[in-house]
């Protein structure tokens, strides 16, 4: 597995991690939760780290500290969750539950939920950091229309992340968020790699093409996260899976060399055409 820095301390993260909206939010059987265990063990085993969750995610936070540290793995992943709800006081509260579920004393990684009352949460995040409560801090969203505060926040706070949709169909981020980001020395996880799903709705009965190989494509899933990894600013992907044959599929993108530019550009005209 390919690894890129976090810019604020040069820690070295895998490039391709794990989201959990949806596929994590399940029941305590051990039906409900034998794929999840799966995806997990196989995402240690090909070398990923970051999961990413959230208290909008149901029950997600819950299951990832449950099965984390049944399989003995907590402390070997890259924890991250969010921060999602109004007033300084609530959002202590869920921080200090999502510490709970998450099985942890410290957290790898908060955010703040969709911009949620950011600037009230944000001064709470500094204060975790200095205490040693979290090691980093950020803030996300997943539309594009968000991305003009997102850059502001990113070129005038001194937040370590931020998390922002981008993939091969939706540029926005690349004309000057992911930009401002690697200027600044913020990591940069992408959400919505796949559309929800809509790119492989696209692509379907498509053969990928013949070039693709030369970059260990081996799958349109790998094509679309390559398409991503080829931005420089980008630190992380973190696709969404509850099936552990998607989640190898996945892991797949970050082995083997990225695309540069013009292969990029090359990707985005062949989609485009089909």
């Amino acid at each position: 597995m390919m690894y890129r820095p976090i810019p604020s301390t040069n820690e070295p993260l895998p490039v391709v991690g794990l989201g959990s909206w949806q596929q994590f939010d399940v029941g305590s059987s051990a039906s409900d939760r034998e794929p999840l265990r799966q995806v997990l063990t196989r995402m240690h085993q090909k070398g990923g780290k970051l999961i990413d969750a959230s208290p909008m995610y149901g029950r997600a936070e819950q299951v990832i500290g449950d099965l984390t540290t049944d399989l003995r793995l907590n402390s070997s992943f890259f924890l991250a969750t969010k921060v999602w709800t109004t007033g300084k006081q609530a959002g202590i509260d869920q921080m200090e539950d999502s510490l709970r579920k998450m099985r942890r004393k410290t957290l790898d990684l908060l955010q703040i939920h969709n911009l949620l009352d950011w600037q009230t949460h944000l001064k709470t995040l500094k204060d975790w950091k200095q205490a040693g409560k979290v090691r980093y801090i950020g803030v996300t969203h997943y539309t594009a229309s968000a991305h003009d505060q997102l850059e502001r926040i990113v070129k005038t706070e001194p937040i370590d992340f931020v998390q922002v949709n981008y993939s091969i169909r939706v540029r926005n981020a690349e004309q000057s968020l992911l930009p401002a980001a690697h200027e600044k020395g913020v990591a940069v996880l992408i959400n919505e790699p796949f559309e929800t799903g809509s790119l492989f709705r696209a692509v379907k009965g498509r053969e990928l093409p013949a070039w693709a190989a030369e970059y260990g494509i081996e799958s349109w899933a790998q094509f679309f996260l390559k398409f991503i990894l080829a931005n420089p600013a980008v630190t992380c992907v973190i696709p969404g899976t509850s099936n552990p044959a998607h989640l190898l599929d996945n892991m797949g993108a970050g082995f083997g060399q990225f695309p540069d530019q013009k292969i990029q550009a090359q990707m985005a005209t062949y989609l485009a055409k089909l």
